[in-house]
């Protein structure tokens, strides 16, 4: 058993929304293939992955520095101890050889992309799809059989009015969602606070409707957000501030007494530490938000989850970020607390296919072998013809 290739391609998400910060219309990803020798109804099985949303593609690491490292190393180095599948952490160990300690923020991502493409063929392998793998892997067995799922949604659009973000919100409650999230910290804190208002007339209560700065306020403007947004009662107040600005998050933990979220822009299990040692995020009230692949991938998501249950935050405290496949899977077979979705946002990335349905704001799961990319025809089209 070996692997034969590892291709990646940069391919553009097309999408015209931006949030407090900067728009989207440049932005790309990279799409991962795994080939491998196992041949399965005479074709051989390929795990994929793509890096997630927000950041762009990064194909020049995967070429030139990662991917020879998995074909250069002798195949059974990369198998798990029966020989019969390949295995998640030495595939990691693999690709940390003769790299420095630090450094994580221009490796986690390609390391993180590779490592659930490798989850994706491991579980294909065994013929069965990957949050039942991760059950039995990480989670004693135990997989969730559906999963809330929330809509990260509300972007800020050229042209876009109070009806139109009104409509949005509606046509999301009409397809089974219960909670949403929409961007503030891109207009006034007025026009913002006018944008949540028309939402929460539209949804049941301030607990269904999350807000996401994307870390473009400063102190000044952060804390007045705060004061603003208290009386609202939110699900959270997401992303205020740079994820390294630990005294701002304290300060806002003082005093915003509702849940404030971060985590999409940590590198992995150390920056998480940190964060939590020094921000005062509240156990049982804060939440994280780390993305895996983004994050050197599942294998630290499980690490991340265990450092959090140290320090008094459970499973119910992590919700990963990406409205992709790839986070339903690792929610529902690690028991975390719920996945994001993005429906209509990010071209033929968003969205979780032709196999999962949501429900009274529940998603249910596919039950192709592995992550089941297959089944969102238009980027498997992409996938395909990688290889």
């Amino acid at each position: 058993m070996k692997i034969k290739k590892i291709l990646e391609l940069t391919v553009p998400i097309h999408s015209t929304q931006r949030n407090s910060r900067f728009d989207f219309s440049k932005m790309n990803t990279s799409v991962v293939a795994v080939v491998s020798d196992v041949i399965r109804n005479g074709k051989p099985l390929v795990g994929y992955a793509f890096n997630s949303f927000g950041r762009y593609g990064c194909g020049a690491l995967l070429r030139e520095r990662f991917i020879p490292k998995i074909l250069d190393a002798p195949a059974e180095s990369l198998l798990n101890e029966a020989q019969d599948n390949f295995d998640a952490a030495k595939i990691m160990n693999c690709l940390l050889a003769r790299e420095r300690a630090g450094g994580h923020a221009e490796r986690c991502i390609p390391l993180g992309t590779l490592e659930v493409a490798f989850w994706d063929l491991i579980a294909k392998i065994q013929d069965r799809p990957l949050y039942l793998t991760l059950a039995d892997f990480f989670n004693n067995g135990k997989a969730l059989d559906k999963v809330p799922c929330y809509v990260g949604g509300g972007w800020y659009f050229p042209g876009q009015t109070s009806d139109d973000l009104r409509q949005e919100i509606l046509k999301y409650l009409d397809d089974g969602y219960e909670m949403v999230k929409i961007k503030i910290g891109g207009l006034s804190m007025a026009e913002d606070v006018s944008r949540i208002e028309t939402v929460l007339s539209v949804v049941n209560a301030g607990h269904y409707l999350a807000v996401d700065a994307t870390c473009g306020l400063d102190r000044t403007r952060a804390l007045a957000y705060a004061k603003a947004l208290k009386p609202f009662a939110l699900r959270w107040y997401e992303e205020p501030c740079d994820p390294m600005d630990f005294e701002l998050y304290r300060e806002l933990t003082e005093i915003y007494p509702h849940a404030i979220a971060t985590g999409e822009n940590l590198s992995g299990e150390r920056e998480l530490q940190n964060f939590l040692r020094y921000s005062k995020f509240r156990p049982d009230l804060d939440i994280i938000q780390v993305d895996p692949p983004l994050s050197y991938g599942i294998g630290e998501y499980v690490k991340m989850m265990q450092l959090g249950k140290t320090l008094g935050f459970g499973g119910g405290s992590f919700f990963p970020h990406g409205g992709n496949l790839m986070c339903l899977h690792v929610v529902a077979g690690l028991g975390a607390a719920a996945c994001e979705a993005y429906t209509g946002v990010f071209g033929i990335f968003g969205g979780f296919g032709d196999e999962v349905r949501i429900e009274s704001g529940y998603a249910s799961l596919p039950q192709s072998p592995g992550i089941g990319f297959e089944r969102q025809p238009q980027l498997f089209e992409i996938m395909k013809s990688m290889v």
